[in-house]
Parts: structure tokens; sequence; C-alpha cells
């Protein structure tokens, strides 16, 4: 690919005179001693880039299925016990969760956070216990275990507990999250002194559904699978993100173009990230105000040959097919032979249902945190009375 260099000459941006722009491979240019900034930053007014790769919870955008996520991961934390197992394809926002979760944690809570390759059951039990800065070298699975739970129990006199996220727990082996299942065998007084949330991809579904899993499914208190944005969910994330890394200017695309973004990255948060970021880079070499449709494409044919993309986007082959004008064209057939015609009617039922469901989640997550809140303060003034009245005596 041919690669054209930004010079600066004199606060006077010149490009060569191509047809192919894209990577500047520096963040600086020297001229005549002078050292000026060459990213695109600086041209839209920008104090950060927006459109990093590397999940960052400043710039967590909730959208509808994120915020279910992060209920259910909220509601775990308030029961202290069981698994809560959030998936969702590659990209979509499965760490940035856990990161904004990490974030939010009080300080009752010791949270580690593993991102799993293929592990055996003793390798786990290592690497959770090297997260929680318990030695390994030279101690047997026995050893490191009882080193764990004297840990925990530890934890659980000064008034806290462990929470281990599991991330890309779609590579774990039956056994290993047979294994994750043990550790939540530690206990005290009937309640887990360690708990675990698994975020993994689509194919940890299959595996939980395994017949010898049933044991680890009865612990599973919520369950939730992370869908790609919305068109609007999309234009939305594009513009908090811009927004929040220090635009200021009118709205930079058209309509047309947040289509063709949408279209193309179908509405998977990273794809979209991968995207702008190009999109961006070409409107300052371009010194392009805003955004239209044909400007969008022009990145999406190059980012496509780059990336290995396929020629048509899964949206436009659905497009091809003609479920997306005709949705309720098609039919269903229930596992018990029932065939359900009318599926747009009965969609918008269940959409319906899943938002109520959603916010009676979200007011029972507030009231449980304020009624943890109220009993650790009558907790905290207990304490103080007893010391108290010990001084008296």
């Amino acid at each position: 690919m041919l690669v054209t260099m930004c010079v600066i000459n004199i606060g006077q941006k010149q490009r060569a005179d191509t047809n192919q722009y894209y990577v500047c491979l520096f963040e600086r240019t020297f001229f005549n001693g002078i050292t000026v900034n060459c990213m695109y930053e600086s041209y839209y007014g920008l104090n950060s880039k927006p459109f990093q790769l590397t999940p960052d919870p400043e710039f967590f955008f909730a959208s509808k299925w994120h915020k279910r996520a992060m209920s259910y991961l909220q509601y775990g934390l308030s029961q202290a016990e069981g698994f809560i197992v959030i998936t969702g394809g590659i990209g979509t926002g499965k760490t940035t969760v856990a990161n904004s979760l990490l974030e939010e944690i009080e300080d009752d809570i010791a949270a580690a956070q593993i991102v799993t390759p293929k592990l055996s059951p003793d390798e786990l039990v290592k690497m959770v216990a090297s997260k929680f800065d318990i030695p390994t070298e030279g101690r047997s699975k026995a050893d490191i275990l009882k080193a764990l739970e004297i840990f925990l129990y530890d934890l659980n006199k000064a008034g806290r507990r462990a929470l281990l996220l599991v991330d890309e727990a779609q590579n774990l082996p039956l056994e290993t999250i047979e294994e994750l299942r043990m550790l939540s065998n530690f206990q005290l007084n009937g309640k887990p002194l360690i708990q675990s949330f698994l975020l993994g991809q689509e194919e940890l579904q299959p595996i939980l559904r395994a017949p010898n899993m049933e044991q680890f499914r009865q612990r599973i208190v919520a369950s939730c699978h992370l869908a790609p944005l919305s068109l609007e969910e999309c234009k939305e994330y594009i513009e908090y993100r811009l927004h929040h890394a220090g635009w200021n200017g009118s709205q930079l695309f058209s309509e047309e173009a947040f289509e063709r973004i949408h279209m193309f990255s179908r509405g998977i948060p990273r794809k979209i990230n991968t995207l702008m970021d190009r999109v961006m880079l070409y409107g300052f070499l371009e010194e392009l105000e805003n955004f239209d449709a044909d400007a969008v494409n022009e990145v999406i044919e190059e980012v496509k040959a780059e990336m290995f993309e396929p020629d048509k986007t899964g949206a436009e082959v659905t497009e091809h097919m003609g479920f997306a004008d005709h949705p309720e064209s098609q039919t269903i057939m229930t596992p018990k032979g029932n065939v359900i015609r009318d599926t747009k009617y009965y969609l918008d039922m269940l959409a319906e249902l899943v938002d109520a469901l959603d916010d009676a989640i979200s007011q029972k997550v507030k009231m449980t945190q304020y009624v943890d809140k109220l009993m650790k303060k009558k907790f905290k003034t207990y304490v103080r009375l007893k010391g108290d009245d010990k001084k008296d005596q």
C-alpha cells in the first residue's frame, strides 16, 4: 500500500498528489527545529483519540444491551453469590463492560481480572492465586488452594470479599470451568467467599449447555448476550466518543455517512472504532470539514482491502434477501412445531417485555445497592457504639 507522509512547512500542511493516502507513520514531524503534531486530533480540536481500539472505561457508551449487561453484573455483585455470564461477538464491548464495572467497585471488594488462554484446571488455580498476590512457585495445587482459602477467610474477617472476572472464557475447557465452580465452594456461613463473572464469545454458550455442566448452570444467577449496535445507537456511539474527546463543533457526519458506517461495521463497536479512526485521518489529510457518504465509502474500500473483508457485508446480504424490508413476511417454527406467521407483532411484544424486565432489574439493583449502603452505615454505627461502651467500662 502506498503511504503518504505529512509535510509541515511553517504551519502550512502539504501532501503529495496521490489517490492513496493512509497511515501516518509518525506523530510528529521536525521542520527547521519546530515540532508539529501530525495527527487528526489537533486538526479537529480534539484533546484525545476518540476511536482507539484499547478498551477504555472513560469512553464507555451505554447502549441498551450494555446497560443490561452492567445491570446484571451489578445485580450479581449485590447478591454476592452465583455466576454472571456475559457473551457477545468479537468486538461488541465485553471487556469494556468489565473494565467499567471494575471502575465502580467499592473498597469492600477485592477484584481480579484474568484473560484466559486454554488453561488446565491446575493452571487456572495458579493464575487466580497469583492475581490475588498469593505465591505459587514450588507449591502443589493443594498447597495453593489452602493458601487461597486462608486469603479468602482473611478477606472476610476484614469485611471484604473476592470477585474474579474471567475474560475470553470461551477458551476454557469444560474441566477448567468446573474448577471455577469448585472455587465457589469456599464458603463461610453459607455465603461464597469468592464470586466469578464469565465474559466470552458466542462459543461459550454451547459449552455451558453441555449435559455435564448442569451443576454449573444451576449457579448462574443471570446471563446476557451483547448484540451489535442499531443504526441509531451507532450514530449516538460515534457522537458520544467525539464529544467526550473534546469535539464542540456542528455535526461532522451526514445521515448517509452514518448509514454507511453502520452497514460496514455491522454495529460492532471495535469495527466502528477501526473504521472511524481511518475516516478521521482521511478527513485530516483531505482537509474535510464534514463527511458525506462518498468520503466514508472511499475509506471503506481501502479498509476492506486491507482487512480482507468480503465484498458484501452482513447487512448488505440481509437487505438482498429482503428480510430487512419485510420482516413480517417471515415465518418461525417453534420447537414444538407451531408456526408463527406474524413475526413482527410478536417481536414487538417481546421487545416491550424485555424493556419492562430491564427496568425492573435496574430498579431492583438500585434498591439493593441502597439497602446495602444502609446496612453498612448501620454496622459502622454499631461498631462505633460498641467501642464507646468499652471505653466507658
